[in-house]
């Protein structure tokens, strides 16, 4: 038998297009040939299960091998292989595909869908990496005989008699200069871990030192010796194709640490997922320990393909908050053009992305349901996941509602609608809002949260990156209700009552103060204005635009208009007029000792707020001393 022909091809540029444009990264021709290796394999077992192969199924591990020398590749298998018509149909006919044939025939079996092969474009991607492929195969079919297909890269090819002796194929690829990287051990490995850690037939490459016992010393202390092992690189049965029944929680624990071997912490939780209708999918979806940085937590979900590693970049299937979360996705129903890379947005994505956020939401409102303290333990760590949730998906907000809490500056934790209960008739202001009062920094504002509890209000801790727009959110969502932030204004302003302090400075008293604090001040970002408070209250506050700030903060997290953060900031400076060491200042008819104090005491309220450092705090210091003595 020998036979030359032209690829049944539409196109003489069928290779440069493969190359250049079909697959983004040429590494992943290794994952493309293995792939195939495991499909043929697969068939082979599902034809001894169906009694349409009679003989022994043998080893089936597939085997990757190189030869820095001779500059090739090997990926061997001992599945279904090919008879020469085969490779004709298979191979130089690129458009079509084995499996449909296939599973025609069987589509009457079990989990025929498993076996679906990939021949076809997949095996066009070793001419990424090689000048040059060779394939020798043996079909199981009774009395076949062995055939070679060999390919320089044009539209040519030759058919003659191969070696072969048994059933399976080779692929031998003659690795181009440009590719030469290729040639190593590391590199090879490197690539099979990435791709094919949990394919489900074992992959050989090579050997690996391993010890293993060898009797005992003469303390009686075990002693151990070097031996070479087959380096299967893959775990054949993860975690997530077993059902949960099979599991238990410490098969979890280990399997994320199979995943992320470099992770210090332990998840707090996970989901388990396991669908077959109206799509098939499973995986297991880790809570990780959210630091506040989130943006670094992002693409830790790894999309498989029948265990075949796809990518990390799953943020069409996965909703985007959700993309905080760790773990494994396997669908053989999400579509992937001929590299298996990239999704496209298709109505099983859809409802493959609306199922996850289902099943996510519905495992917190559990969580919280059955054990509220223990979810109240880990809302320090899960709090900026389901925020971020919220504001992003509106189905998932529905169902957040229940479980999403609010803590207190004291410690307590409510629900949403139970906070609300708590605050609604002390915090109403003259208008009828209910005002939230909040901290997004509990040392630092600690005066003004102390003003704000002297009068009886409580205040939230909202201190998370993601806050300044959750703000946001919960005022859109409940009606007649605000948030500010404790160190906006003067807590009398920040819950106007219908009742009001009477100023006891007289209008020129009041010019008096407001000049003698703008002189002692001398900034033009800080405007002065003198109120009518509580004696109690302090006598000076500075403080900032609940708007303008909230619109910076917003700017800062990318959700503003960019602008805001950019102006400078602009303070107001509250004099308490009914404050005692106000009047002091005014009785004091020496100048020089107004303005000291006036300074002084401006500069008690910077400190509160953190605004006091480098020299104006060192000045403050010594003029506390000076007063002192």
């Amino acid at each position: 038998m020998n036979e030359k022909g032209n690829i049944s091809i539409h196109t003489e540029n069928i290779f440069p297009v493969i190359k250049k444009f079909l697959y983004s990264d040429n590494e992943i021709f290794l994952r493309e040939l293995v792939s195939n290796a495991v499909d043929a394999t697969q068939k082979i077992k599902r034809l001894a299960a169906l009694g349409q192969y009679k003989g022994e199924l043998g080893d089936t591990t597939i085997d990757v091998s190189f030869d820095e020398k001779a500059k090739t590749i090997t990926i061997s298998d001992n599945g279904i292989g090919m008879t020469a018509d085969e490779i004709k149909k298979y191979i130089n006919q690129i458009a079509f595909s084995g499996a449909t044939e296939f599973v025609e025939k069987f589509k009457e079996a079990k989990d025929a869908n498993e076996i679906i092969g990939r021949f076809g474009l997949g095996f066009y991607s070793a001419f990424m990496v090689a000048d040059k492929v060779e394939i020798q195969t043996l079909s199981y079919q009774e009395g076949a005989e062995p055939a070679r297909w060999i390919c320089d890269g044009t539209t040519s090819y030759e058919i003659s008699e191969g070696n072969r002796a048994k059933r399976g194929t080779d692929i031998i690829l003659y690795i181009n200069n440009d590719s030469e990287e290729f040639l190593t051990k590391s590199r090879l490995q490197e690539i099979l871990e990435k791709y094919g850690k949990f394919l489900p037939v074992p992959i050989r490459f090579g050997t690996r030192t391993s010890s293993e016992p060898d009797g005992e010393d003469k303390d009686g202390n075990t002693k151990y010796k070097s031996v070479e092992v087959d380096n299967i690189i893959n775990n054949t049965h993860p975690a997530w194709t077993k059902s949960p029944s099979e599991l238990k929680d410490e098969d979890y624990l280990a399997f994320y640490r199979e995943l992320y071997p470099y992770s210090f912490d332990e998840p707090l939780f996970w989901i388990h997922l396991n669908v077959d209708y109206p799509f098939n999918l499973t995986g297991i979806l880790y809570f990780p320990k959210i630091k506040n940085d989130f943006e670094l937590q992002k693409n830790k979900i790894k999309l498989y393909s029948r265990q075949v590693f796809i990518t990390d970049e799953v943020k069409d299937i996965v909703p985007e908050f959700l993309m905080l979360l760790h773990g494994v996705i396997d669908s053989p129903d999400i579509p992937l053009n001929v590299s298996r890379s990239f999704l496209q947005a298709d109505s099983n994505v859809k409802k493959i992305n609306a199922h996850i956020t289902k099943k996510v939401a519905d495992k917190l409102a559990e969580l919280f349901r059955t054990d509220r303290k223990g979810f109240e333990e880990k809302w320090k760590d899960i709090s900026l996941f389901v925020k971020y949730g919220m504001l992003s998906d509106e189905k998932f907000a529905e169902k957040a509602a229940d479980f999403c809490l609010l803590k207190n500056t004291g410690g307590e934790i409510y629900t949403l609608k139970e906070y609300g209960e708590k605050v609604k008739d002390i915090q109403k202001d003259k208008d009828g809002n209910i005002v939230y009062l909040y901290t997004h920094d509990v040392a630092q504002q600690d005066s003004y949260i102390a003003t704000a509890n002297g009068n009886g209000y409580d205040v939230l801790v909202l201190d998370s990156p993601i806050d300044s727009h959750f703000v946001a959110y919960l005022e859109q969502k409940n009606e007649k209700t605000q948030l500010k932030r404790v160190d906006a204004d003067v807590i009398d302003n920040l819950i106007q009552k219908e009742e009001r302090k009477t100023l006891q400075l007289t209008d020129e008293e009041s010019k008096t103060v407001t000049s003698l604090f703008e002189k002692a001040i001398s900034k033009d970002n800080m405007k002065v204005h003198v109120e009518a408070l509580s004696e109690q209250d302090l006598p000076v506050t500075v403080t900032i635009d609940e708007f303008m700030r909230r619109m910076k903060d917003m700017a800062q997290t990318g959700g503003g208009m960019s602008f805001y953060g950019s102006m400078p900031d602009n303070y107001k400076v509250t004099i308490n007029g009914n404050h005692p060491l106000i009047k002091r200042i005014l009785s004091n008819e020496d100048e020089d000792a107004r303005q000291q104090l006036a300074k002084q005491a401006f500069d008690l309220a910077l400190l509160s707020r953190g605004l006091l450092t480098g020299n104006e705090l060192t000045s403050f210091v010594k003029r506390s001393v000076s007063l002192i003595g």
